[in-house]
C-alpha cells in the first residue's frame, strides 16, 4: 500500500531535532557524490486574472542511505510584486496548499508515500539553517537577531534554539501587528524574545542574524556588521525573479560564503551572488558548499564575516526527512493509504514475452 503522510503527521512525527540531523546525513551524503540532486526548476504561466500567475516549483533527487527517491511538486497562484507591494504573495482560490512530495522506493521503484508539502517544507528550511549554525558558528553564541514574523522566521528561531543556546532574541517585521503576534506567540522560559522597532536593533550585537523574510530587497545595511557575526539568508533569485535579502556589502565583507549547492546558483540564475564575482567583487573561493564543510573537503576562513546563503531548496532535503517520516508513519499505522497498484502500469504480459518498454 501507498499512504498519505498530512501536514499532521509531520507535525507529529518529526522533531526540529531530527530534521536537523537528517539534513547533516543528506548533505554530507551530497558532498560524498551518494546522494543525487538536480537543481530545482520553477516556472510562471499566464493566469485567466492579468494581476496573478501559475508558479510551479518542481525538485528531483535521491538519499540512496535513507532508501528514498523523491519527486516535489509545488503548484501555486501567486500574486507577483508590484507598485504597493514589494513582496511575492502566494494565494490560491481555496485556502489549500495543493503541493505535493512523492516518495519512491529506491529499492522497487515504488511510491511508498505521497506526502504534504507544506509543513515539511518550513522545516527542512529551518533545519538546514540549525545544521549550518550549529557547525559553522561558536558554540557559547548567545544573541540572535531575526528578520521576519511568518512561517519560515519561525522554523529558523526554533532551529537555533535546538542548537545554541541563546538567552536573547531581537525580531523585526513590517507589519507591527504580526510583529506583535509573533513574539507573543513563541515566548519560552529562559529566553528573552523582544520586538525591534528597525533593522540595525536587530543587527547590533547579534551573534547570528537570521534573515527569514518574503522580502524581495534587502533587509538591513550590511555595512553595519562586524567579524564574528554569521549572517543567514532564505530568499534568493531564479528564474522567475531577482532578490536578496542582504546587500552587497555582505556579499564584499564576508571572510565565507556558503551556499547550499553551488549548481543551484548558476542554473537558477542567481545572479546577485554571481554578478559580483563576474565583477571581481567576491573571490570564487570565498565561495563553498555546505556538504564540504561537513566533511571537511572545504575549510573557510569563518574568523571574520560569514554569510550562509541557504540559496536553494533541495530535493534530498525532502528524501533524508520524508525517509524518516515514511517509516514512523508505518510503524505509527494511522495513514490513510491507496492501492500501489493503483499508480502503476501492469506490464506483466510484457515481461513474459521478454519485453521491457522503457520509461
Amino acid at each position: 500500500m501507498t499512504i498519505i503522510i498530512t501536514d499532521d503527521d509531520v507535525s507529529r512525527l518529526l522533531s526540529m531535532r531530527e530534521c536537523i540531523d537528517a539534513m547533516k546525513t543528506a548533505f554530507m551524503d551530497f558532498s560524498d557524490k551518494v546522494a543525487v540532486n538536480r537543481p530545482r526548476v520553477r516556472y510562471l504561466a499566464k493566469h485567466p486574472d492579468p494581476s496573478r500567475r501559475y508558479f510551479a516549483n518542481v525538485h528531483v533527487g535521491a538519499v540512496p542511505s535513507s532508501g528514498i527517491a523523491v519527486v516535489r511538486a509545488g503548484s501555486q497562484i501567486m500574486l507577483p510584486p508590484n507598485e504597493k507591494s514589494t513582496r511575492r504573495m502566494y494565494e490560491n482560490p481555496a485556502a489549500f496548499n495543493w503541493g505535493i512530495v512523492i516518495l519512491y522506493s529506491i529499492k522497487t521503484a515504488e511510491p511508498l508515500a505521497f506526502m504534504h508539502e507544506f509543513r515539511l517544507s518550513g522545516l527542512r528550511v529551518g533545519a538546514t539553517t540549525g545544521m549550518a549554525v550549529d557547525n559553522m558558528t561558536r558554540k557559547d553564541a548567545s544573541r540572535l537577531g531575526l528578520f521576519g514574523t511568518g512561517k519560515q522566521a519561525r522554523n529558523s528561531l526554533e532551529a537555533i534554539l535546538t542548537v545554541r543556546p541563546i538567552k536573547h532574541v531581537k525580531v523585526y517585521g513590517t507589519n507591527r501587528g504580526r510583529l506583535e503576534k509573533f513574539i507573543a506567540d513563541v515566548q519560552r522560559p529562559g529566553v528573552q524574545i523582544v520586538a525591534a522597532d528597525n533593522p540595525t536593533e536587530v543587527v547590533e550585537g547579534a551573534d547570528i542574524i537570521s534573515c527569514a523574510t518574503s522580502s524581495m530587497h534587502p533587509v538591513f545595511d550590511g555595512s553595519l556588521l562586524k567579524p564574528g557575526q554569521f549572517v543567514i539568508t532564505i530568499a534568493n533569485s531564479d528564474v522567475t525573479n531577482i532578490r536578496s535579502e542582504v546587500d552587497e556589502a555582505v556579499f564584499k565583507n564576508a571572510s565565507a560564503v556558503i551556499v547550499n549547492d553551488w549548481e543551484s546558483v548558476t542554473e537558477n540564475n542567481q545572479v546577485e551572488l554571481t554578478g559580483l564575482i563576474d565583477k571581481g567583487l567576491v573571490q570564487r573561493d570565498r565561495v563553498h558548499e555546505l556538504g564540504d564543510i561537513l566533511t571537511g573537503r572545504a575549510k573557510p576562513d569563518l574568523s571574520g564575516i560569514v554569510y550562509y546563503k541557504n540559496n536553494s531548496g533541495l530535493a534530498i532535503q525532502f528524501a533524508a526527512a520524508g525517509g524518516i517520516l515514511y517509516h514512523k508513519a508505518m510503524s505509527e499505522g494511522q495513514c490513510k493509504s491507496i492501492p500501489t497498484e493503483w499508480f502503476g502500469s501492469d506490464l506483466s504480459e510484457y515481461y513474459k514475452q521478454g519485453l521491457r518498454p522503457s520509461p
